[in-house]
């Protein structure tokens, strides 16, 4: 099966393709608060998936980690008003201290293509 790599760096590719399956690497966003870094770290899921043929409808799975379980209820409003409601993916949340002291929330995606 083909292995497609897309915006590849010294490190990770940003999107893997194998296949019909796509894997995003983690996604953070911007802002000062939960909802401000979960609304845009959502946009860059919708961009990246669009990048490949693909839409928040066929996303598989999701992994999301909160820098703060405080955080939790704040960030399911905007993940609930965002997320395809007739295609609910599979999910788990937990905390987790994230790579930069600024952020406060991450995602991983796997989605079919």
């Amino acid at each position: 099966m083909k292995i497609e790599r897309f915006d590849k760096g010294p490190r990770m590719s940003r999107i893997v393709v194998h296949g019909e399956t796509i894997y995003l690497s983690g996604i953070v966003g911007s802002g000062e608060g939960i909802t401000e870094q979960t609304t845009s770290m959502l946009a860059m899921v919708d961009k990246r998936l669009a990048e490949v043929g693909s839409n928040k409808s066929k996303i598989l799975s999701a992994i999301v980690w909160v820098a703060t379980m405080d955080d939790f209820s704040e960030m399911n409003v905007v993940w609930d008003a965002w997320i395809d409601p007739e295609n609910p993916p599979t999910r788990a949340c937990g905390e987790a201290r994230l790579a930069r002291d600024v952020l406060l929330v991450e995602v991983i995606i796997i989605a079919a293509k």
